[in-house]
Order: C-alpha cells, then structure tokens, then sequence
C-alpha cells in the first residue's frame, strides 16, 4: 500500500494518538525537514484550535505534500525512539508488514555490534564499544582515542571490551597498532551523525580528529571510519537498466588528512535501511564481505566495493526500485590496505 493510502486508511487513529503531545511532532517534523520553518510557525499560531485541531492540520499538511513526504513521515514515526516511547500505540497500528518499510535506520542494534565486534576481533584488532553517547562524549571519547589518554579519562564513557563473544569492562589502557577502525552507528543527517542528545556531530569532525600530526600515534597508519546513518530522510529511487550487462634522501611530507578511509552506508540527504531481524543493510554486507573477502587478502577498497554492490540491490519497497540505498566510499589512502584474519 502506498504511504499516501496508508495515511489516509488511518488518518484518524493517527491523529487520536499525536494527540499526547502535538508539540513534539510538530518538532520532529521540521527538525526532518518534513515542514518548513514557516509552516511550523503557521501551524503553531493557529489560536482558534484546540490541540486536535491542530494535529488534524498537520497532518493533512503532510498528506498534501505528497507520496514522498508521507513516506518519510511514517518512516519517522516508526525508527525515532522518542516518538516510539510518547506514543507507545504507533508500534500496534503501523506495523512493518503493513506499512512495507524495512525499517529506515537506525540505532546500534545487539546484531550490528556484535556482529562488527565478532568479524574485527578476527581480523586482530582489539574491539571496544561506548554506547549511548551524547554529541559532546562522543568527540571527547574520539579525542581520547586519537592521543592515546590516560584510561582513567575513559571511565565517563563506559568503554566495554569484546572478548570471549562478548563485552566485558575495558581490561586495560587502549593501544593502537598498525591501523585503526572507527565505526559509528546512530541516526544522521546530511554530513552528521546524532548524539543520545539529538545533538549534531559533524562526520568531518570525526576524522579530523584523527589526522596525521607530528605527536599522533596514528600517523602514517590507515584510519578507516565506517559511517551506518542516514544522510537525510529522503527516498533514493532506483533507475531501470536496459539491455546492459625506491629510496629517497630527501625528507618526506604526507598531508594531514592522507591515509584515511569513510566509507558511509548512503549518499547525501538519503536514508538507510535496517532489517529488523537481521540489523542495518550496511553493517551486515560489510561483516560477511570483510570474512568472504579477507582470508582471500583483498585490499579493503575491493572489499568494501562489492559491499557497495550488494547494498545498492536490495530493495526497500514492495516496488521495485522504488526505495534503493547506495553506499559511499571516500578515501586518501596511500598504500594497500590488507586486513588478516587469526588463522586456525
């Protein structure tokens, strides 16, 4: 059924339930860019109604804009938690199998933690989470990572460490080797992710944090940042092919942000999915690429290539081609990136 159907078969059920709190729906939807600031404004001074009143105007508001509007809509109200917890009735009357959304991402679910925790642990690295940060914990955190600070500082952001297939309290002070992977899963937005505090943090921000100076210990190492968020509530339609098938004594500079990896589960102002069994779209093809692809020793671009591939099949709709994600890479690697795995 189409998003704009759907809304109509239960406009009024919808309507009864933002009822609780028309504000913090009215919030949401301009903070997603589903109203402008001026239809916020508009649909906030209106004195004449009560509060379902003023829901009833919102939301044929919403309906008036469309197909697309409306299917981000419903897709807000299904993946944003504070929404799901205010109206705890949306989780019964739009259900998954009903509305034909796989779920546009988002947050750190216990299958894509673990499942990234159990594929790196066997690729050699030393896996450490912190979950649940604000936008403020969250570039403290990163700082603390990227100089290598004293473990006591890490204390605040509850870092666990995975071993023996699961986390436990950090054992002892983070030390970095020969690369270092970041990755962050959250809701986002165009060039963000979010804090626990709907607080933006800049993605350019993250891997600045990290890049090559005269007192880093990562300099000249690969730095990899792996990006599951949406860039935006925007559906990405997908398009139907036809008929296709030495030594140097001379000292050496390397700019500050070479040797650096991002690789983001969608384009700019697009959602990504998440299966709500099996996790995020993304997260997955990267753990089974990454064991498919490693024990072969592929550089990671290869790997994360195929991953681009994979994603950019699936399909978000009961339409074909209706709803697509496609993953971007960006990177200043200078060197092969190769990632070896424990072997039996």
């Amino acid at each position: 059924m189409a998003a704009k159907e759907l809304m109509r078969s239960n406009k009024t059920s919808i309507q009864e339930t933002l009822c609780a709190d028309y504000m913090l729906i009215l919030n949401k939807a301009v903070q997603n860019n589903l109203i402008t600031s001026r239809e916020y404004n508009n649909l906030k001074g209106i004195n004449r109604l009560n509060e379902e009143g003023h829901v009833v105007e919102f939301v044929d508001k919403v309906m008036n804009k469309g197909e697309e509007t409306c299917q981000a809509f419903l897709t807000l109200l299904q993946t944003d938690d504070e929404i799901q917890q205010t109206y705890p009735q949306l989780k019964n009357m739009l259900k998954k199998e009903t509305c034909l959304l796989p779920y546009s991402v988002q947050a750190c679910s216990d299958e894509n933690t673990e499942s990234l925790a159990e594929v790196f642990s066997w690729l050699r690295f030393r896996v450490l989470m912190c979950k649940d940060q604000t936008k403020d914990q969250m570039k403290r955190v990163l700082e603390c990572f990227a100089s290598q600070c004293d473990p006591s500082l890490l204390k605040e952001f509850n870092v666990k460490e995975w071993t023996h297939s699961r986390f436990i309290d950090l054992q002892e002070a983070p030390k970095h080797g020969d690369a270092f992977i970041c990755c962050v899963l959250s809701h986002g937005n165009k060039g963000v992710v979010f804090g626990i505090d709907d607080e933006p943090l800049a993605i350019k921000e993250i891997t600045k944090t990290f890049m090559a100076s005269h007192q880093s210990p990562l300099t000249d190492k690969p730095k990899v940042f792996l990006i599951q968020a949406c860039q935006g509530v925007a559906p990405h339609p997908g398009v139907l092919l036809k008929d296709l098938q030495g030594d140097n004594p001379h000292p050496i500079f390397i700019p500050q942000e070479s040797d650096v990896l991002v690789n983001i589960a969608t384009v700019e102002d697009c959602e990504a999915f998440r299966n709500i069994k099996t996790g995020s779209w993304f997260i997955q093809s990267v753990c089974k690429q990454l064991k498919e692809g490693c024990p072969r020793n592929e550089e990671i671009e290869v790997i994360l290539r195929r991953v681009n591939n994979e994603v950019a099949q699936k399909e978000g709709s009961s339409v074909p081609g209706a709803r697509k994600q496609m993953p971007e890479i960006r990177h200043t690697l200078r060197k092969r990136l190769v990632l070896t795995p424990h072997r039996n």
